[in-house]
């Protein structure tokens, strides 16, 4: 997958979030809305601060962007962000109709791709791998912190 440099400069704003989570003691997972060419949202996960094991990224994102559009569709909207989503947060963006997903690792053990393969239609666009060595190495880095 080739990526524009608009791709890269929004996924380092969602690596920057991702970096506030790592700071705050949350699991380092950073998401940003973009529409029109315009970051609309901006969030990462606040789990542990919320007191609420819905609070992640994208789902943080979702909602902060829908209230940017006054609408609860993200129809040619990109969101970007620093792990593959959850089941979770897969289902959300699915009723969300967001157009495409860029996200930077995998996740292997709770991603969407090994629980739920086939959740998004074929209009939606999926795009993996973008500075994939960052978020990788800023998981890598707060579990190491935690052990």
């Amino acid at each position: 997958m080739t990526y524009t440099p608009e791709d890269e400069r929004y996924m380092r704003l969602a690596l920057e979030e991702a970096e506030q989570a790592f700071h705050e003691g949350e699991i380092p997972i950073g998401a940003v809305v973009v529409c029109g060419g315009r970051v609309i949202a901006r969030a990462h996960n606040s789990v542990e601060r919320l007191s609420d094991p819905t609070a992640h990224a994208e789902l943080l994102a979702i909602t902060s962007a829908t209230e940017a559009l006054g609408g609860k569709y993200l129809q040619g909207c990109t969101l970007y962000v620093t792990i593959e989503p959850c089941t979770m947060c897969a289902g959300a963006l699915f009723w969300s109709r967001v157009e495409r997903i860029v996200y930077g690792a995998s996740e292997p053990k709770f991603g969407y791709a090994l629980h739920a393969p086939k959740l998004f239609p074929r209009g939606v666009r999926l795009d993996r791998g973008l500075l994939e060595a960052e978020a990788r190495e800023l998981m890598q880095r707060f579990f190491h912190s935690r052990r």
